[in-house]
């Protein structure tokens, strides 16, 4: 019996937006998105939980550090189809995937608030830290969300994530009556032709282990599920948002999920040269027996979907490289190949073990750089956010002669394991 997932076509429209100003009416004109910031503040304070909220733009070449971020999302709006953006969150419970959505290209969403942890990051829109995240591109509306006195920390990351969700599901209806610059239509078919193709499936792995390391599905805490087959076409309403407090460089923002390079890819080849299967979310946990448990389901559901071949993908380091290589190890051993995407902790020298847990089986690894290389990085004119965090977060390291040596793991999506960053990978 052949397990198919249903045929589902989605429209992206993209409107590319060239700049974001504030203005007391909220608009799309000429390229140009107007914010208005009081609605914003408003919006936010909806939630008793905060005390205090404020709004700011950041662009690209501006002496501006963004610090310390929660998420960053891109604001989208759904047009036509079922279900709505960030479900479980912001849209209703229901399946997404299908029909048209708008996506405002270029602009994002950034979350700051006050640091719980130690692994929130860094956005530098100049200087040598802007060549280290991508979002030193995007033109950034950032919410800076301080919670009541006390208030736990579970609850104030909480707080801020649903902010986040709210205001970019708020920007991005601001697109839902523009014509689109660019629409692209993606389709799975349930029963393609050229079933000859070899079948692949994507295996990218979401952080479910407590202590702020927590990603949700539909809304539903990792946590609580075993693997998952999606749409692929699905993660780009949004149906995937993060909730981790992981290091900034490897951390999967809600915006990586929404514009996955690896599915994108995947799509694009789908029906050409490759047949693209599904995709089976994985959590990594904390447990060994919960980690056997995963990935020996996941594996399954990679089998029912007849993957001649699967891409998994590693979010965080060390302990999530366990549940990585038992996947590639498990589906090694039925015949389905495995192509690994990763980042190393090399020691800033390189020279050390990049990896926390290997496997033969894993001979097609790609990396995505080296998260201890330290880099020196100047003051910036303007902070949004706590700068007095920069020497706490991971990778931070002290400053010299006014400036600040940091590795790059500080830097949002420096070494993201889906690929979206700014770093090559070179064959020698």
């Amino acid at each position: 019996m052949k397990f198919e997932m249903d045929e589902m076509k989605l429209a992206l429209g993209k409107i590319h937006i060239k700049d974001i100003r504030f203005d007391k009416r909220a608009r799309i004109e000429n390229h140009i998105l107007y914010i208005n910031a009081e609605e914003i503040k408003k919006l936010v304070l909806e939630d008793d939980r905060f005390v205090k909220a404020d709004v700011k733009i950041a662009k690209p070449g501006e002496s501006k550090r963004i610090i310390p971020v929660k998420d960053v999302i891109e604001p989208r709006t759904k047009v036509e189809g079922s279900g709505g953006i960030f479900p479980g969150f912001v849209g209703p419970v229901t399946t997404t995937g299908s029909g048209r959505t708008n996506a405002l290209k270029n602009t994002a969403v950034v979350t700051v608030g006050r640091i719980v942890g130690f692994q929130e990051g860094v956005i530098d829109m100049s200087g040598l830290g802007a060549e280290y995240s991508p979002f030193s591109e995007t033109l950034n509306i950032v919410i800076i969300a301080d919670p009541k006195e006390g208030l736990e920390k579970h609850a104030h990351e909480t707080a801020v994530r649903i902010a986040g969700l709210k205001v970019a599901e708020k920007i991005g209806q601001l697109g839902k009556e523009v014509k689109p610059d660019e629409v692209e239509t993606y389709e799975v078919e349930a029963n393609p032709k050229g079933t000859e193709l070899p079948r692949v499936v994507y295996v990218p792995q979401v952080l479910a282990q407590g202590l702020l390391h927590d990603t949700y599905v539909y809304g539903v805490d990792c946590k609580g599920i075993l693997p998952t087959i999606l749409n692929p076409l699905e993660m780009m309403d949004g149906v995937i948002v993060s909730g981790n407090c992981v290091s900034a460089c490897d951390k999967n923002t809600t915006f990586h999920y929404l514009n996955d390079p690896v599915v994108e890819e995947l799509l694009r080849r789908h029906g050409k040269d490759i047949h693209f299967a599904g995709v089976v979310v994985t959590p990594s946990k904390v447990r060994l027996a919960e980690k056997d448990k995963c990935t020996s389901y996941a594996v399954k559901l990679c089998s029912m979907l007849h993957a001649d071949g699967i891409i998994l993908t590693e979010e965080g380091f060390g302990n999530p490289e366990v549940d990585m290589m038992m996947v590639c190890r498990k589906a090694e051993a039925i015949g389905i190949k495995s192509v690994l995407i990763g980042d190393e902790y090399a020691g800033p020298d390189g020279m050390s073990q990049g990896l926390a847990d290997v496997t033969p089986e894993a001979d097609a690894f790609v990396t995505v750089g080296n998260a201890n290389e330290v880099i020196e990085i100047p003051a910036m004119r303007e902070v949004i956010g706590y700068e007095e965090t920069l020497e706490i977060l991971a990778g931070g390291r002290k400053k010299l002669n006014g400036n600040l040596l940091t590795e790059i793991q500080a830097f949002t999506g420096s070494t993201n394991a889906l690929g979206y960053s700014k770093i090559r990978c070179l064959e020698y």
